[in-house]
């Protein structure tokens, strides 16, 4: 018999079938990148965007064919992460539209649904380009619309636009050199079409669950349990110490403090969550919360994984950790403890009191990874810094909850990255309150340049215009390894060489880092250069980097070097030339 038809649960259950195959995928999709570095991240991004919204469509309040559509559209749109997340929410949000005041859906429906998608998610990208997921949906969309008429089963008519897809997806790498190259397809296309086979399984009645250990270097059906995604609530509790007890007695070594700004509420299971995980990595807990933010205190063993919770609900800030066996006593700790506890409460107080503070004519918000970057960041006034970058690309979400952090009447996004530019724009028109403006920086250095050049008395739109005349004088490489064997541009590249990155591709290649980097600023250094700036990330010696820094010093008298600590994780430099 024809399925000609599909109902609520029909579509709730085939869309999380979708979003658990894309994930049980996820690894495979990011080893597809390009170029072969470390940071290969569409399967992560893509995966983290739709598992938001099957977060929401969890909800018990999701009943009806358009509590479906809202929760999806919304959850993607908020969650997307990267320019892959960001199309993949776009996608969805056009297939949405045509969810509305339906009972259920006919196969018309699904048609126009799937023709209004590729429009949605080509009208999201200023210049879209062939060979991409956009690329492999319009091609299932063209599909769809020949097959109108001549089929009326579901199931039949969504098997002959999978195997399309497929079809367009082995034919990306001739519609772009780069691919055909690298020996790969469409990161972002493969990530659709494993979203795209979980939905046909799940009407075939062979519905894909979550298989964590599923292997990186080739596709797969996922097995599982579909994880709860947080979305976000306080709790109270605090063991007691004895006054005298040794050092040798301290069961948990490192005393590990923070605050989580929320991304957003946070309901009393999740509460639940975060204080039996840190009860489980160590013990004298106190947490403390209110709608925006949680205070933190655990002593541990694992500082780093409590911090790492406390990432899954929003940002840190007021990061701390000291190790209790360097105390000469308890008593001088718990003494200690206090004062530090009264300290937090204050500085608990100070984030809620800046928030209401005078409403400032511009605030900055940026984006970086690494303390050193952050504090760099900050010097040069932003008054928000998103942790993330590559391999960590933040949400819409994640924008928005920078936005409202700043109190002032103009906000600009500097995403640093160029995977974080389309989010960021999309955070901007979900942003009613605040007028937002995404300064396209692609690269950190840009990022620096562009917000000295801000000047706080002008108007924005001359600030926007000196921002971006200020990026465009800027050269910029970063230092890194292959992660696979390959060739681009003509260079062939084994595994773990290190290679050097401009604006322009692959420059460099070699088996030493201080080489690579000196072939590389050689490549960026031109007459009319007068600074090279050098960020050494977290893997970096500062006296490796200082002596490099000597040697450029030497190399180009003319010009000013300056060595900076950036504590940047995959990049072991980052170089700006100016």
């Amino acid at each position: 018999m024809a399925l000609t038809n599909l109902n609520v649960e029909m579509i709730k259950k085939a869309f999380v079938s979708g979003a658990n195959n894309l994930s049980n995928n996820k690894e495979y999709i990011n080893e597809l990148n390009v170029f072969p570095v470390p940071d290969g991240d569409t399967g992560t991004n893509m995966t983290l965007t739709i598992m938001t919204a099957v977060a929401e469509l969890n909800s018990p309040n999701v009943k009806t064919i358009d509590d479906v559509a809202k929760a999806i559209s919304s959850g993607s749109l908020r969650g997307a992460r990267g320019n892959s997340g960001v199309i993949l929410s776009q996608l969805f949000r056009g297939f949405c539209k045509e969810m509305k005041g339906k009972g259920e859906l006919s196969l018309d429906d699904i048609a126009s649904g799937i023709s209004h998608a590729t429009e949605t998610a080509y009208k999201a990208v200023m210049r879209p380009k062939e060979g991409t997921i956009l690329t492999v949906a319009r091609g299932m969309a063209e599909k769809a619309d020949m097959l109108l008429g001549t089929e009326d089963d579901i199931l039949e008519f969504l098997e002959q636009i999978y195997e399309y897809g497929k079809e367009v997806l082995d034919k990306t790498p001739e519609l772009l050199p780069v691919l055909k190259e690298a020996g790969v397809v469409d990161s972002g296309g493969q990530g659709l079409m494993a979203v795209m086979e979980g939905i046909l399984l799940s009407i075939k009645g062979e519905d894909v669950v979550l298989n964590d250990k599923a292997a990186p270097s080739q596709p797969q059906r996922g097995a599982g349990i579909l994880e709860e995604i947080p979305t976000a609530r306080p709790v109270y509790n605090m063991a007691s110490g004895k006054d005298d007890i040794s050092t040798a007695d301290i069961k948990y070594g490192y005393c590990t403090e923070f605050i989580v700004m929320l991304e957003k509420e946070i309901s009393d299971n999740e509460v639940e969550n975060i204080k039996n995980y840190l009860l489980s990595i160590g013990d004298s807990l106190v947490c403390v919360a209110d709608d925006e933010l949680i205070k933190i205190h655990v002593h541990t063993d694992h500082p780093g994984r409590a911090f790492e919770k406390g990432l899954e609900y929003g940002q840190l800030t007021r990061c701390k950790v000291d190790n209790m066996r360097e105390e000469h006593s308890e008593r001088t700790f718990i003494e200690n403890e206090k004062q530090k506890a009264m300290e937090q409460e204050a500085a608990f107080k100070q984030i809620k009191a800046e928030r209401n503070a005078k409403k400032e004519k511009y605030g900055i918000v940026a984006v970086a990874a690494g303390d050193g970057m952050c504090e760099i960041f900050k010097e040069i006034g932003a008054d928000y810094i998103i942790q993330g970058g590559q391999t960590m690309n933040p949400s819409t979400d994640d924008i928005l909850n920078a936005i409202k952090n700043i109190n002032a009447e103009n906000i600009f996004i500097f995403p640093n990255n160029g995977n974080i530019i389309l989010a960021s724009e999309q955070a901007a028109k979900l942003c009613k309150d605040k007028k937002v403006y995404v300064i396209p920086s692609r690269n950190i250095p840009q990022g620096i340049g562009g917000i000295l050049a801000v000047n706080k008395e002008a108007e924005p739109h001359d600030n926007i215009d000196a921002a971006k005349d200020a990026m465009q004088d800027i050269k910029s490489g970063e230092i890194t390894f292959a992660v696979r064997d390959t060739s681009f541009d003509g260079k062939a590249i084994r595994k773990n060489n290190i290679m050097g990155i401009s604006d322009k591709g692959i420059d460099a290649v070699g088996t030493e880092i201080d080489q690579v980097t000196k072939d590389l600023v050689s490549h960026l250094v031109d007459e009319d250069s007068g600074l090279i700036s050098l960020f050494y990330g977290e893997d970096v010696d500062k006296e490796a980097a200082e002596e490099l820094g000597d040697y450029l010093s030497e190399e180009y008298p003319d010009l000013d070097v300056d060595v900076r600590f950036g504590g940047q994780p995959i990049y072991y430099y980052i170089i700006s030339v100016e």
